[in-house]
């Protein structure tokens, strides 16, 4: 039942963990580095699910076959992640063609090289549900805080556990 007990504490401690980093990098996006961003459509079903995650990175070079989220990235505006179907240099740019797994048709509009924010290297599905509750204060104190607090307030009873022992075993191994 102990090892139970770790194994699941383990697992907890690893979830926050996790959590906080993912919250964290997309509080501080740095440009050219690993980005965080969460999928709110289902266009690129089933590979990547809705309300999933993406971890984006800027590359050297696109290629078709490569799935790559591009476009506007702010409070009103949403980038989108779909696959490059197609690719061609115009008046020394490259200009792609992308399209959703799940959409019939392609993208109406090209991308230049420029419009894109990096290719997925992997997604986590259903982490951006998570990620988007931890972004508001109460989702924030639930996810985080609480379950941090509970790890601290652990940690330290054992702390005061080991403390108690070595007094213990100090004032039975001084003469009386």
């Amino acid at each position: 039942m102990k090892k139970i007990y770790r194994i699941a504490y383990g697992i907890f401690v690893l979830a926050v963990i996790v959590i906080a980093s993912l919250f964290i990098v997309t509080l501080f996006p740095i440009p050219g580095n690993f980005q965080v961003k969460i999928v709110q459509s289902g266009s690129m079903e089933p590979a990547i699910k809705t309300g999933g995650v993406v971890i984006v990175k800027p590359v050297k070079n696109y290629s078709v076959g490569d799935v790559v989220t591009f476009g506007k990235d702010t409070k009103i505006d949403v980038p989108t992640t779909h696959r490059i179907i197609n690719s061609r240099v115009a008046e020394g740019s490259f200009l792609f063609t992308t399209k959703g797994d799940a959409n019939e048709d392609k993208d109406t509009k090209e991308i230049r090289e420029q419009e894109i924010i990096g290719k997925v290297f992997f997604s986590v599905p259903f982490a951006g549900y998570v990620l988007a509750v931890a972004k508001k204060p109460l989702g924030f104190a639930v996810l985080i805080i609480v379950p941090s607090l509970i790890i601290l307030f652990d940690e330290g009873k054992k702390v005061l556990v080991e403390i108690k022992k070595i007094k213990q075993k100090k004032e039975n191994e001084t003469p009386q």
